[in-house]
């Protein structure tokens, strides 16, 4: 028996509910996890709120990010054994295998034996947000030495790493913030310039960093009614990915003008790029931990939790005043 976290209708924190569960054997293909540490995503406060872009069935459970212990293995599974330390790779869709447990059964490809160096609450923080920034930055945008990167909600989880990838891969960051509360500790980050989006003109500071160039890249979780100055600051062709909706609440406008004076690409974009083949998750996964073995990557806690207290956990992370990861405890 385990008990897991599960919700019989959508709406706030509160409908968390522990509910004691018979984890099965796992199939063939299927690796069997107890459960160290779990990493929350806003993925996770999205889909309990059914509001997730595949649609929740009720009961349901959540979560992607899990760090444990190999408890059992499936009979065509190779390269983990039990008593392995592991955590997952978010490809794989939470209505099929939630993670918040005790217990939990995952597909073996998402699978990995993380560095030794990792404590359980850093390996449950690494994958979400490094492989996010990752796929769009490095796999599709091909950043490189010289490119400007716009990283809006910058001490986010996936902003914070979005500025690790950015340098790792030789791009100068453009961390965005709402206040400059948090300057100088994006700055300590490895943010190259930060601009405090409440108190500060983003276009013009984008301008004269870039030289009035613009910003080859921007990598946006917010969208809404500001989404059109990402426009006006990019370069001529530059591209935006657009992975979240952190604005939800506002409709996110297309300045006709700019784009046409600017011809940039807008790409939704999503992790699910990279996790159709074997290849490109292998990938991923070494880019990663050749990052973290370098040290260039680095997991950033903002502050942990006790699995009994995941309501609660919920809760903080809704406020977005966290800087880096929650992760929760088992």
């Amino acid at each position: 028996m385990s008990r897991t976290i599960q919700f019989a209708k959508a709406g706030g924190p509160e409908v968390l509910e522990f509910v004691e569960t018979q984890v099965p054997d796992p199939g063939p293909h299927e690796v069997r996890i107890k459960v160290k540490a779990i990493g929350l995503n806003r993925a996770e406060s999205m889909w309990r709120r059914d509001k997730y872009v595949e649609p929740v069935t009720f009961p349901a459970g959540l979560g992607y990010e899990a760090a444990g212990l190999v408890d059992g293995v499936g009979k065509e599974v190779t390269g983990v054994a039990v008593g392995d330390i592991v955590s997952t790779i978010p490809f794989f869709s939470m209505k099929k295998y939630p993670i918040y447990g005790e217990v939990v059964i995952v597909p073996d490809y998402v699978v990995v034996k993380h560095p030794t160096s990792l404590s359980f609450t850093e390996a449950a923080s690494i994958w979400m947000m490094f492989i996010t920034a990752y796929g769009a930055l490095v796999v599709d945008a091909k950043v490189t030495k010289g490119d400007f990167v716009i990283i809006p909600a910058a001490s986010s989880s996936v902003g914070l790493a979005a500025v690790q990838i950015a340098n790792y891969a030789g791009a100068i960051s453009i961390a965005l913030t709402r206040t400059s509360e948090k300057t100088n500790r994006l700055l300590e980050a490895g943010a190259a310039h930060v601009i405090a989006t409440e108190e500060q003109d983003v276009v013009a500071e984008v301008m004269r960093i870039t030289d009035r160039k613009g910003a080859r890249v921007a990598f946006d979780p917010v969208g809404g009614s500001n989404f059109p100055k990402l426009i006006s600051a990019l370069a001529f062709e530059g591209v935006v990915y657009i992975y979240g909706a952190l604005d939800e609440g506002a409709a996110t406008p297309i300045p006709v003008l700019e784009m046409i004076a600017k011809m940039p690409t807008v790409k939704g974009y999503s992790i699910r790029s990279i996790s159709g083949t074997e290849a490109s998750r292998k990938a991923s996964v070494d880019y990663i931990l050749k990052g973290l073995e370098t040290g260039a990557l680095k997991p950033i806690i903002d502050r942990t939790f006790k699995f009994d207290d995941m309501v609660e956990a919920h809760r903080y992370l809704e406020n977005s005043g966290q800087f880096g990861k929650i992760v929760v405890t088992v």
